[in-house]
């Protein structure tokens, strides 16, 4: 089908996060050196290189928690680099962190930690009581249901497993109706099969909700199976861009300087 001049009526996936040329240094230390991709609405991004490449710099850069020495971040347009106090806040909204630690209020449940993503918009005096009243409190339950934890909602976030944990964490991201998920290895000290359902949480938000989503991964045999698209650091630099489907052996090299140690990919 075409439209108005003879153009595809398809629309062109909607860019939502935009990367220029950001560089940064700790002292003498060159650790992102002119990093630039676009990540589209909908779509599931592995980042991955070897320890220290710059890839939670990178994460950090982003969310403007680190000022950059040079190149910009623009998320739905807008440039988070010019933004300053309350404007960068509201801003962040747009921006879900899922980290390696999870980051949960340990001695809270479940769906009052998935709650903590919707506090910036509630009313001061319900964050005060802690009464977020029972549509946000339905709406906190529905995102655990998302991620096949419903039936733990009332269970304290530190009787939940490592996997469980790194998926209540996923919830709190989507009632924080963020645009953007930053995953900072998110399943790095999950066994295979609790890190395969994190992963499979993930890949469920972004292509139900429209979610971007970039991961970073030390599980490089996962990407294929898991990621649309993978970029590959190393020293600093973007040295891969590619489809993560084709992410294999040969790839690997390219990035990391070495082939794999065991079987490739893994399950």
């Amino acid at each position: 089908m075409t439209g108005p001049g003879g153009r595809s009526g398809v629309r062109s996936p909607e860019v939502v996060l935009r990367v220029a040329g950001l560089t940064h240094s700790y002292g003498d230390r060159v650790v992102l050196d002119g990093v630039s991709f676009d990540l589209e609405a909908g779509t599931v991004v592995a980042i991955v290189g070897p320890s220290g490449a710059g890839k939670t710099t990178l994460f950090r850069c982003i969310t403007q928690l680190i000022t950059p020495a040079a190149g910009r971040v623009e998320l739905s347009g807008r440039d988070l680099t010019a933004l300053k106090g309350p404007e960068l806040r509201r801003a962040r909204r747009d921006v879900g962190l899922v980290f390696q630690q999870y980051n949960l209020v340990r001695r809270l449940s479940a769906v009052d930690n998935v709650l903590a993503g919707r506090l910036a918009d509630l009313p001061t005096w319900r964050v005060l009581a802690r009464r977020p009243g029972p549509s946000e409190r339905a709406a906190a339950v529905a995102c655990l249901d998302r991620v096949g934890l419903a039936g733990h909602a009332r269970a304290r976030a530190d009787r939940l497993s490592g996997g469980e944990q790194q998926r209540v964490a996923i919830a709190r991201a989507l009632a924080q109706r963020t645009r953007v998920i930053l995953a900072d290895e998110p399943v790095s000290s999950l066994d295979p099969s609790a890190a395969a359902k994190v992963l499979a949480a993930l890949r469920a938000v972004a292509s139900d909700d429209g979610i971007a989503v970039l991961c970073s991964l030390h599980q490089v045999g996962m990407v294929a199976g898991f990621a649309d698209r993978v970029l590959g650091l190393r020293d600093g630099r973007l040295v891969l861009d590619m489809a993560g489907a084709g992410f294999d052996e040969g790839r690997h090299g390219e990035v990391y300087g070495e082939r794999p140690h065991g079987a490739y990919p893994l399950p």
